[in-house]
């Protein structure tokens, strides 16, 4: 065996550095769109990955949508034409082609400082925080209890505590159009706020 191939070899094998963002946004369509022009104009780094039967969930298990009328759809479409516009524009950091396959969380001595890991089939994405657009609440409960989220009757306070984000997903029916906006705004301006406050502890440290 050459001295070439070996060194090829190791290098194939090696296990690939992680790579850092600021958050992670799981999903596709409008609802992600909407997180990741919101969290630009916040100043804040994302990468948007789909999230399409993410995160080991059954995929025979289908999100309970409500209806929504053909005006509300014809309005989303346009925001949806005009958001894609803003990500072209703006070079937002969209994968398509890369699946968020299983999310843990990192330990760290500092709670502040404890990042999540998304895995994928190509590598390994580590966030501050996480934000969910895609899956019924019913089916992400049981994966946040997985990665140690307590299910309670204030789930998103107690997610938003870890830095994990629920925009544009709903129990029974589908959001509205501008609750999905809204939605996507608090999340963003929380998710600056906690950027702020960690940069902050680590200037006076």
């Amino acid at each position: 065996m050459s001295v070439a191939s070996s060194t090829a070899r190791a290098r194939a094998t090696a296990p690939q550095a992680a790579e850092k963002t600021t958050t992670i946004v799981i999903g596709s369509g409008f609802s992600a769109l909407a997180v990741a022009a919101e969290l630009n104009r916040q100043g804040i780094e994302a990468i948007v990955v789909d999230g399409s039967c993410a995160l080991k969930q059954p995929s025979s298990i289908q999100p309970i949508t409500g209806g929504i009328s053909l005006d509300e759809l014809s309005e989303r479409s346009e925001i949806v034409r005009l958001l894609e516009h803003y990500a072209r524009r703006h070079e937002l950091d969209i994968r398509p082609e890369t699946r968020a396959l299983e999310l843990t969380r990192a330990h760290h001595p500092v709670p502040t400082n404890r990042q999540w890991r998304v895995h994928t089939a190509t590598g390994t994405l580590t966030a501050h925080s996480v934000v969910f657009t895609r899956g019924a609440l019913s089916q992400l409960r049981r994966v946040l209890h997985g990665v140690g989220v307590t299910t309670t009757t204030d789930l998103r306070t107690s997610m938003h505590t870890l830095g994990l984000y629920l925009v544009g997903v709903g129990n029974l029916e589908i959001p509205t159009t501008q609750e999905v906006l809204h939605q996507a705004k608090r999340a963003g301006q929380s998710i600056a706020a906690r950027v702020a406050a960690r940069e902050l502890g680590c200037a006076v440290a």
